[in-house]
């Protein structure tokens, strides 16, 4: 033993006894042992109760979430072994502090989600709690014994009662329990803003990832998976219709008894909405300008009501919306520091998602002097029954919504401003209900809701071109149209035409069969017109080129034209602008685009709507997809060719034969066949007028308008599409005196080469 340890233990003698003046200083070391060894123990005591007091918060948590489980129709959680009685007292502490979910409460690996086998996260719990107050929850056993024992029923539900986000989850959870191969489920959307956040919401609150056990598909753009058990779709339903066992239809507006009828007297059920008393106001006389009253309502409300609340503003169309946006803002930033704080937020079907969402966002704070802040959410007929908006107090409706028109006997489909139907009218007033009491301002009289509106919106298949519609039936293999059960039959006269139409596009023989045109032209997403275009364009070696420009041509106008800077955004414009018209300045704007590497910048400095040119060429990219299935080759003739455009207004001419206008002696243009007397529309790049022109749309207001138009030759006509241009059915005119001039120079040979 050291000297150093012989000092520490005080010196032997060699009788065993320590050194004297020893012993007060062991009496401190053992008490000194004495204390520790009780804060040891009162340490042990003191984890022990946390660790029991932890145990009864998850027993209480699994209790409660048990409880709301069940009362979801979802299995409880499974009795597990605590990992506490085979860890330390530090490895529990450090289990705890990692697996702890909002507000402090432990999670609870215990419960998997079923679809990604993971656990559940703490947020999952947290949505489950408010989907259970949903008023839809009560009915979700009668729901199920229903689908177990028919196979289509009618389900109307109101405004706020839960069911567009709901029910696709319990068919979910049917199919699933059902025995043999797993099967998905497919819900319609009218609109694709509805289908992007519906599908979006059901993925939260099933806890997986978008586009991946649930997406949605809508036009243009999938965002799902073979994974996928989930898909909400926008126009896919005629298609997919046939793979499907079951069909429910749900609505809040729709007619049941009509639709009871159809589906040979289904079960109809009801699902009552959770919803507040709102007061109705009319306005006592007409008013001339809904947009002018509709902003001045807007300013009117956020100034003087003394109750809180968000808005709501109908309007019909994206043009409307941002002139109302930008005018109210500006009217209340002009008001003064007094006035309370105002975000507005426009919503329609072409807004980016991440845009869309801004709708959920809170309305600023109140200011000190109490000034109330609001939310003014300005959207289209969308925000009616497709998107359930929180918080929203104020519904001003001025009564109008923008409809597909179509009138078959001059071939002429239009989007109008029309009134809408009283239905329409409820499910606005209704918006302002959802969350308490609420006031909706109709700039509109009671005199003109109770007589001059329509009980329901006049259905879309009675106001359509049903072009589409019925080459996918064809497709279907559904022959006899005339006698096929439409819920709401279509004019023979509009049926006619459609099959008039295809028929001359080669899409149907004369005996009005599919052919095998049609049948690859019914697989494409496009107007029949478009689809021709696309594949008779690899005949002309410019598949490449058409692409581009069909892909324009089905996303918003991707010129900008602000009205500060109106002068600036033509010049822009015209920097783009072709000789020959509007579609090849379509496709050198998306030329450009790609030449200057997709820049956002250029696009700014240019007044090009950045979002279009990015859905373009998502478009482009699916297009491309289709033509490489069916071997449709993809080439350009050579730019250096003084044939390069002219082939290309060729394959425009496969595609739009029936929408041409003839200039007359007279300085108009007059349609061909159907003589309707029109003019180039103002957006035009053309700086002459040519004789004969190629139009993409007739876009009627005061006066009737041909827009996105192109310079052809009347050869391409007679050579291209001769059954349609079959002169012993032309009605007289100018354009078909010269017709007949360039017809017979061409039986003669002297135009053989054109």
């Amino acid at each position: 033993m050291s000297k150093r340890h012989r000092l520490d233990l005080g010196e032997d003698y060699p009788s065993g006894k320590k050194r004297a003046g020893t012993d007060g200083k062991d009496r401190d070391r053992d008490r000194d042992r004495e204390d520790r060894s009780k804060d040891r123990d009162r340490e042990r005591d003191r984890g022990d109760r946390e660790r029991e007091r932890e145990k009864e918060k998850e027993k209480e948590l699994r209790a409660s979430t048990n409880a709301m489980l069940i009362s979801a129709g979802l299995p409880p959680l499974k009795a597990s072994h605590s990992a506490h009685s085979t860890h330390s007292a530090h490895s529990t502490h450090s289990a705890h502090s990692t697996h702890t979910g909002h507000a402090g409460h432990t999670s609870l690996p215990q419960c998997i989600n079923p679809f990604t086998n993971l656990p559940h996260t703490p947020r999952y719990y947290d949505i489950l709690k408010k989907r259970l107050q949903l008023p839809v929850w009560e009915y979700k056993d009668r729901f199920t014994d229903i689908l177990v024992r028919h196979q289509s029923f009618v389900l109307v539900g109101e405004t706020g009662s839960g069911k567009t986000t709901q029910i696709p989850q319990w068919c979910v959870e049917y199919m699933r329990s059902l025995p043999g191969p797993k099967r998905g489920v497919a819900c319609t959307q009218p609109r694709r803003v509805a289908a992007m956040s519906v599908a979006q919401r059901v993925a939260d609150e099933m806890d997986v990832m978008l586009g991946q056990e649930v997406g949605y598909s809508i036009r243009f753009e999938d965002c799902s998976s073979a994974k996928t058990i989930l898909n909400l779709l926008s126009r896919e339903l005629l298609r997919l219709l046939k793979k499907y066992t079951f069909v429910i239809v749900m609505s809040a507006t729709l007619d049941a008894g009509k639709f009871q009828i159809y589906f040979d007297n289904c079960p109809l059920l009801t699902i009552p909405g959770r919803t507040h008393p709102v007061e109705i106001f009319y306005t006592p006389e007409p008013e001339r300008d809904y947009l002018e009253a509709a902003i001045r309502t807007v300013i009117q409300i956020h100034m003087c009501e003394e109750e809180e609340g968000d808005l709501l503003l109908f309007l019909t169309g994206q043009e409307e919306i941002d002139e109302a946006c930008k005018r109210i803002k500006r009217e209340v930033d002009d008001l003064g520091p007094e006035v309370g704080d105002i975000k507005i937020i426009p919503l329609y079907s072409t807004l980016p998602p991440q845009q869309q969402q801004r709708i959920f966002e809170p309305p600023p704070p109140k200011k000190q002097n109490g000034a109330i802040g609001r939310k003014v959410v300005v959207s289209t007929n969308i925000a009616e029954t497709s998107l359930t908006i929180d918080g929203v107090v104020f519904v001003i409706d001025p009564g109008f919504a923008k409809q597909k028109v179509y009138n078959p006997r001059i071939r002429v489909e239009s989007l109008l401003v029309t009134a809408i139907s009283k239905a329409s009218a409820q499910q606005r007033a209704g918006r302002a209900g959802r969350t308490r009491p609420g006031k909706c301002f109709r700039l509109y009289t009671e005199k003109a809701y109770k007589t001059e509106m329509q009980d329901n919106t006049y259905p879309e298949i009675l106001r359509s071109n049903l072009g589409s519609v019925v080459l996918q039936l064809k497709k279907l293999g559904i022959d006899d149209l005339v006698h096929f059960d439409f819920m709401d039959p279509p004019a023979p006269e509009t049926l006619m035409r459609a099959l008039e139409l295809l028929n001359y596009l080669a899409a149907l023989n004369d005996d009005g069969d599919l052919t095998e045109l049609g049948s690859m032209m019914a697989e494409f997403p496009l107007d029949p017109q478009l689809a021709k275009m696309v594949i008779a364009s690899c005949d002309y070696n410019c598949s490449n080129e058409v692409l581009s420009i069909t892909a324009m041509l089905s996303v918003p106008q991707c010129f900008v034209r602000p009205t500060e800077a109106k002068k600036a955004a033509d010049e822009a414009k015209m920097r783009f602008a072709h000789i020959d018209g509007d579609h090849l300045t379509l496709l050198n704007v998306y030329h450009a685009f790609k030449q200057n590497h997709e820049s956002v910048q250029w696009c700014y400095d240019n007044f090009i709507n950045y979002r279009s040119l990015m859905s373009a060429d998502n478009v482009r990219q699916q297009l491309s997809r289709i033509m490489d299935r069916f071997n449709l080759p993809r080439r350009s003739t050579d730019f250096t060719s003084r044939d390069y455009y002219i082939n290309i207004r060729k394959a425009l001419v496969t595609g739009y034969f029936m929408q041409v206008a003839h200039l007359e002696r007279t300085g108009h243009y007059l349609t061909v066949k159907d003589n309707q007397v029109v003019q180039l529309h103002p957006s035009t790049v053309l700086d002459h007028k040519p004789e004969w022109v190629l139009y993409n749309e007739f876009v009627l207001t005061t006066k009737n308008y041909i827009r996105t138009c192109t310079d052809i030759k009347p050869e391409w006509l007679v050579k291209i599409a001769p059954q349609y241009y079959d002169m012993s059915n032309f009605p007289q005119c100018e354009a078909k005196r010269q017709l007949d001039r360039i017809i017979a120079k061409l039986q003669s040979k002297e135009y053989s080469q054109y």
